[in-house]
Order: structure tokens, then sequence, then C-alpha cells
């Protein structure tokens, strides 16, 4: 079982990041805030989730799952705890919204912001705020976003990859991208623009 990976940055992308440590080479998947807390980065310290990836009902592989803060990862282990969200919709709800965010949804009850996510519909909404509203009382939960430094066009094409790669249609995410940024003209960070896309996608 790991409990964190420590080492260069080889390769990092809005949804994976390779960390060298050892002479082996990690690949964990990511969130959009774990992205832009590490991107700019050499070196990382990445907090990490070990799963299997199941077939049939048989493990056919490893899973790593990476995390900036030891508080983004025990929000994915409470929101993988229950039932109907699988690590792939953990992560696009951390993705979504961070980890701040995501704890004042569910002990405010807000069902309509947690049903705003894909994948999560209404009765999967109600079961997360049903079961994770008292584990998470007394909790600080930090999270937020980084200000990025490219151009607009950058900060747009990154943005846009990272929707492909959670696989969303090319010409959908760049509508999306270009209603939230106003055509270009209203500046703001990939996470922004990610997650303000991922509630009209």
């Amino acid at each position: 079982m790991y409990d964190f990976i420590e080492g260069n940055i080889e390769k990092i992308s809005p949804t994976h990041v390779v960390i060298e440590n050892a002479g082996m080479g990690y690949l964990l998947s990511i969130s959009i805030y774990t992205y832009e807390k590490i991107k700019s980065q050499k070196q990382a310290r990445v907090f990490v989730e070990q799963t299997f990836k199941v077939e049939n009902q048989n493990p056919v592989g490893i899973v790593l799952f990476g995390f900036s803060d030891p508080e983004e990862r025990e929000m994915f282990r409470l929101l993988t705890s229950v039932s109907g969200v699988g690590n792939n919709t953990g992560i696009l709800m951390l993705s979504s919204l961070d980890s701040e965010s995501l704890s004042a949804a569910i002990l405010n009850g807000n069902i309509g912001l947690l049903k705003s996510i894909k994948g999560i519909g209404e009765k999967t909404a109600q079961r997360i705020v049903l079961e994770l509203r008292d584990k998470l009382g007394g909790k600080k939960i930090k999270g937020g976003a980084t200000m990025v430094s490219p151009g607009v066009s950058d900060v747009v094409n990154e943005a846009l990859s990272a929707l492909l790669s959670l696989g969303y249609n090319k010409g959908a995410a760049e509508k999306a991208l270009l209603k939230v940024s106003d055509n270009g003209k209203t500046v703001l960070t990939v996470e922004e623009l990610i997650r303000n896309s991922l509630k009209i996608l």
C-alpha cells in the first residue's frame, strides 16, 4: 500500500501525471485541482490511493490515483465509499468541484449542485448527502483554485485537452469553453474554465 510518492514529474496532463522515483515511473490519475497545484513544479509529493481495475468481478490490474494533499485524498475515499460512485466518478467530482466546495454541498444538502456533475443523478446525490453528511461533520477540508500564467489561448487549449480526456465531444467542449470565456474575453484559470464548462456540458 502506497501513502505517497515523491519524485520528478516526468509527464503531466490535466488527467494524469508520471512521477519518477528510484528509476521507476508511476502513472497516476489526478483531478484538475491536483493538476493546477503541481503542474508548474519539477518535483512533487503526491498522496496515493491504490485501487484495482476489475473486469467480470475479477481484479485485472492496479490503478493509482494521486492527490496534491491528504484532504483531497480523504474526500476521494469518502465519495467512493458511497454505492454508485466509482473511482472515475470520484475523480470527475473532484475535477468539477474542489474538496471544500464538495464538502459544503454535502453538509448543506445541495442536491442540485451535486446533480450538476456528469454522472451524478438525483438518487446518487441524495445518497452522497445521506451517507457522508455525518462523516464530514466537524471536518475542515481545504481546496481552491490556483491562478495560471499562460495566455488566454494556452489556457483554453489546456482546458479543451482536459475535457477531451474526460470523454467529451470536441465540438461540444469547444462551444462550452467559448461560452464560459465569453469568446476569450474573460480571463479564467484552466480549472475555472473546466469546472464552468462541466456545468453546461
